[in-house]
C-alpha cells in the first residue's frame, strides 16, 4: 500500500509539473481513484490466489447458473444500523407454480432458517431465497409470502412455504431494533438481477463478522468440461463464523494472530449460509448430497461449525425438466431423467472448490465497519496476504 501511494503522489507531482491545465488535471486524478479502487476491490483470483482446478463460469458468481438472479437491499443509517437482505430466485417465472427440487443439509443447527423441514419432506422450492440477521427473519418470511401470493395465477394460494435463513449480525448492527420491514424484503426480491453479483458489506452480508475480520456476500462458480456435462454450478455465501482462517493452504489466522482460543480472540460462534444452484439435473437425493460437499468447502477455509454457529446449506437444480407444476392433475405421473450416482463426483469437486472461494471472496470483498457502540471490525489485510503467495 505505501509504495502505491508514494507512486501515485510521485505521479501527481509529474502532473502539476506538466501544465495541463485544471480540467485534465482533475480528470486524470479521477482516473486514478478508478484504478486505485478497483485494485482494492480485486478478489483472491485476480491477485494469484485461485482455489482448485475447475474453471469458472462468465462472472464467477452464482449467477452463471442460468436463470439465476439475485438482490441486494442494504441497510446502513446512523451509528448502529448495519444489516439488509439478499434474495436469491431460482428462475425468472413463477417459482409457487414451477416448483424446483432441492434439499437442506444442516452442518450445526444453531440457526433460525425457516421452511427447511418442508424442503426435506417433499424435496422442493417454492419461493425465492431470502437471507437476512436473526431477528428479521419474521420480516423474510412475511415479505416473500407476499411475493408469492401476488404473483398472477396464485390467487388461490393459501400456504406458502418461505425459505428464510439468517447469521446474527448482532455485533456491529442494531439487531433488536429489527430494522428490516415487510416491504425491504418485497422490494430486494423485486429487484434481484442476473450479471454480476455485488460483493463484500452489502445485502445480508452487511454486518456479519468472519474469523475476526469483516464478512459479508460472497460467490462463486464452476463450470464442468462437456466431457462431464458441461454443467454448471454456482455457491453464494453469507460469512458469519469462527475458526482459524486457511487461504490456500496457508494459515493466514495464525500468522495475523487471529484464531480461536487465543486470549485476546473471543470465542469462535457464529454462523454461515450456503447457497448451492446447478443446472445438472439432479434428485433431491443427491442435492442434499451435493449440499454435504458445501461444508468441506467451509472447512478448507477453516472453518469449524463451533457449537453456537448456524451452518446451513440449501442446495437446488434449475433444470428445466425437473420443475414440478403445482397444478399437475391429481394421479398423473411424474417422468424424469436425473443424473446417475456414479456421475456426480465432478459436481462434488466443484461446490467444495466454488464453496471455498465464495467465502474467501467475501472476505476479500468486504470493507473496514463501523457500527453499534462504536465497535470496529477491520477488512482483512489482503495486501499483507498477498505477498505470501509472490
Amino acid at each position: 500500500m505505501r509504495k502505491r501511494v508514494l507512486t501515485i503522489l510521485s505521479f501527481i507531482m509529474q502532473l502539476n509539473r506538466s501544465n495541463l491545465g485544471l480540467p485534465k488535471l482533475l480528470f486524470a486524478l479521477y482516473m486514478i481513484s478508478i484504478t486505485s479502487a478497483s485494485f482494492s476491490q480485486q478478489g483472491p483470483r485476480e491477485l494469484g490466489i485461485h482455489f482448485g482446478i475447475l474453471p469458472t463460469g462468465t462472472y464467477n458468481a452464482i449467477t452463471d447458473v442460468p436463470g439465476i438472479k439475485v438482490g441486494h437491499l442494504t441497510k446502513i443509517e446512523g451509528n448502529s444500523i448495519r444489516t439488509g437482505v439478499t434474495a436469491i430466485l431460482p428462475h425468472g417465472g413463477n417459482i409457487f407454480q414451477q416448483k424446483v427440487p432441492a434439499a437442506i443439509y444442516v452442518g450445526n443447527g444453531f440457526g433460525k432458517l425457516a421452511g427447511v423441514t418442508q424442503v426435506q419432506e417433499l424435496g422442493n422450492l417454492e419461493t425465492p431465497i431470502v437471507l437476512t440477521n436473526t431477528l428479521s427473519v419474521a420480516a423474510g418470511i412475511e415479505g416473500t409470502v407476499k411475493y408469492s401470493l401476488n404473483l398472477p395465477g396464485n390467487e388461490q394460494v393459501q400456504s406458502v412455504n418461505a425459505v428464510v435463513g439468517e447469521t446474527n449480525d448482532g455485533y456491529l448492527n442494531d439487531i433488536r431494533g429489527m430494522h428490516i420491514s415487510v416491504e425491504e424484503v418485497l422490494e430486494t426480491i423485486q429487484s434481484a438481477k442476473s450479471g454480476p453479483v455485488t460483493q463484500g458489506n452489502v445485502g445480508a452480508g452487511t454486518g456479519t463478522v468472519c474469523f475476526g475480520w469483516k464478512g459479508g456476500i460472497g460467490t462463486s462458480s464452476r463450470k464442468l468440461p462437456e466431457s462431464l456435462g458441461g454443467y454448471t454450478l454456482g455457491v453464494l455465501v453469507q460469512t458469519n463464523f469462527g475458526g482459524n482462517l486457511q487461504i490456500g493452504g496457508i494459515p493466514v489466522g495464525e500468522r495475523l494472530g487471529k484464531y480461536p482460543f487465543k486470549d485476546a480472540l473471543e470465542k469462535s460462534d457464529g454462523s454461515c449460509m450456503i447457497v448451492v444452484a446447478t443446472d445438472a439435473p439432479l434428485s433431491d437425493r443427491n442435492l442434499e448430497r451435493l449440499a454435504k460437499r458445501a461444508m468441506m468447502g467451509l472447512a478448507k477455509t477453516g472453518g469449524i461449525a463451533s457449537n453456537g454457529s448456524g451452518d446451513y446449506v440449501i442446495a437446488f437444480s434449475t433444470a428445466e425438466g425437473l420443475r414440478i407444476p403445482y397444478s399437475a392433475k391429481s394421479g398423473e405421473l411424474m417422468q424424469t431423467e436425473t443424473l446417475r450416482n456414479d456421475d456426480m463426483t465432478p459436481l462434488f469437486l466443484a461446490v467444495i472448490e466454488a464453496t471455498e472461494e465464495a467465502i474467501i471472496n467475501s472476505l476479500f470483498a468486504a470493507e473496514t465497519m463501523e457500527g453499534k457502540g462504536g465497535k470496529k471490525v477491520e477488512k482483512l489485510p489482503t495486501e499483507k496476504i498477498i505477498e505470501w503467495y509472490k
